[in-house]
């Protein structure tokens, strides 16, 4: 665990506090715009990391509706997010979790895509993701699942989060490979780019405040 915070000194900017609404509409919002990610790398046949790609590859794999994959290759990681991040954290994971996996299946209800380009739908979907990924961030919650792991392998472990993230993901991309062609999967990653390109132009420390 991190080292207890110092007290805020007379000179030091107070740190504005997130409302229930305004934590209720980010995580609301931020799982609005993953779903519709979701939505687009689907309809184009792609993949993404982390337990949405393992929940993609089985989708794949055996036809199972993408959500409820989802939901429950996510259930052993709330083990981790309490230990490593706190009750708060996990509450809101396990109701983003929720959200995501009734609104990843709801959605083509609502949407009818006839056709999108796998590259657009990769970049768009990355970005879409990348945003959406940042709202949640923000607003202390998470798509759970290996990125906890991480964080928890980090301060019991030491182990590096970013490479345990990465090995989980190759992994995952390589079982890809079984269920999605070649060149879809080298797209998927394209998408990833996308991904991180959001999250780390846009969440730097210093740059928000609000808790």
């Amino acid at each position: 665990m991190s080292e207890p915070a110092a007290p805020p000194s007379s000179s030091a900017p107070l740190i504005p506090r997130h409302s229930l609404l305004d934590d209720a509409q980010g995580l609301v919002v931020g799982t609005l715009f993953l779903a519709l990610a979701v939505t687009l790398f689907r309809e184009a046949g792609l993949i993404t990391g982390g337990t949405a790609g393992l929940a993609f590859v089985i989708h794949y794999a055996f036809k199972l509706p993408f959500g409820i994959v989802f939901f429950f290759v996510n259930l052993p990681f709330y083990v981790f997010a309490y230990r490593a991040l706190g009750k708060e954290f996990t509450f809101k994971t396990f109701f983003t979790i929720l959200l995501m996996s009734l609104c990843a299946d709801w959605l083509p209800r609502l949407i009818d895509v006839a056709h999108v380009e796998p590259a657009f739908a990769a970049v768009m979907a990355g970005l879409l993701s990348g945003t959406g990924l940042l709202m949640l961030i923000r607003h202390r919650s998470s798509l759970g699942g290996i990125g906890v792991l991480a964080i928890y392998l980090q301060q019991t472990r030491g182990w590096r989060a970013g490479w345990v993230q990465m090995a989980c993901d190759l992994a995952i991309l390589s079982l890809a490979l079984f269920v999605v062609d070649l060149p879809l999967v080298g797209l998927s990653v394209l998408g990833a780019v996308a991904v991180n390109f959001v999250i780390a132009v846009n969440h730097r420390p210093g740059r928000y405040f609000g808790m």
